[in-house]
Formats: C-alpha cells, structure tokens, sequence
C-alpha cells in the first residue's frame, strides 16, 4: 500500500530525481534520495509544510540540485520506476529512513545542516534528519 498518492506519471517524476540525483551512489543511494522526497510529503514540518505530492515535493524552489541546475532530463529507466514504488510503498532505508535533506559536501559532513543533526553519510551523500520535536510526523509508522 503507497504512503502517498502517486499515479504512474508522478512514479515516472520521482524515478527521474532518483536517476539525476543520485545516479554516481548506485541503486541504494537512489533509495536514500527517494526516503527523503517521500519523508518531505509526509511531514508536514519545517520548510515541507504544505507539500502533498510528488510533484510538488520535487518542483519546490530550491530543493533539488538536479532540478535547478538542469541535471533533471532523463527520461526514467525501469530499474529507477521499480526503486521509486519500493519507497512510495513505504521502505525505508537508513540513513534516509527519518531524514529530510541531504547533500554533498567536498569534504567531510558538517555536524548540522539547516539546523538539524547529522545522522550518516552515504558514499558521498550526508544525511539530515530533524528531531522529533520539531518534526513528529516523519517519525510515524504507516
């Protein structure tokens, strides 16, 4: 069962962010950037109040590298739609289980990244995630 609404084109958008922004971190980490988009629908919180859909959640202003820096054109491929209804059917990976941001630093992981704990890094991505007082609702279970 989805933990949001996603009709076969959102499925294909979100494949798509999972091929641009995490392409070079192999299938797993294309996994962790589908947990965050998924956990910043779901949460409610924080710079994610509002968001509802897929669409939204990748299209925000700023949120996604690939988005604004043009990275975003690929058509999706199978392995990235199958990889994209594991996460909105709910399966969540550590270190994305909980997290809403992640990037890559040319170095090591700064210990906060707006505001919020570092959790773990992943090949080259750093994971964020807010706590539970902050942002409750991306620690409910479906």
């Amino acid at each position: 069962m989805a933990v949001v609404k996603a009709r076969k084109s959102d499925l294909d958008l979100l494949a798509r962010l999972l091929r641009a922004e995490a392409e070079g971190e192999g299938k797993f980490g294309e996994l962790l950037v589908g947990n965050v988009g998924i956990n910043r629908i779901r949460a409610n919180c924080s710079d994610f109040k509002g968001l509802r859909t897929i669409p939204q959640m990748i299209f925000q202003p700023h949120a996604f590298e690939a988005v604004t820096k043009g990275y975003f054109y690929q058509a999706p491929r199978e392995s990235e739609r199958r990889l994209a209804r594991k996460v909105v059917a709910g399966q969540r990976f550590w270190p994305a289980k909980f997290s809403l941001w992640y990037f890559r630093p040319p170095g090591n992981c700064p210990s906060r990244w707006y505001n919020q704990p570092f959790v773990s890094r992943y090949k080259l991505h750093c994971f964020y995630q807010p706590t539970e007082e902050t942002c409750a609702n991306v620690y409910n279970t479906f």
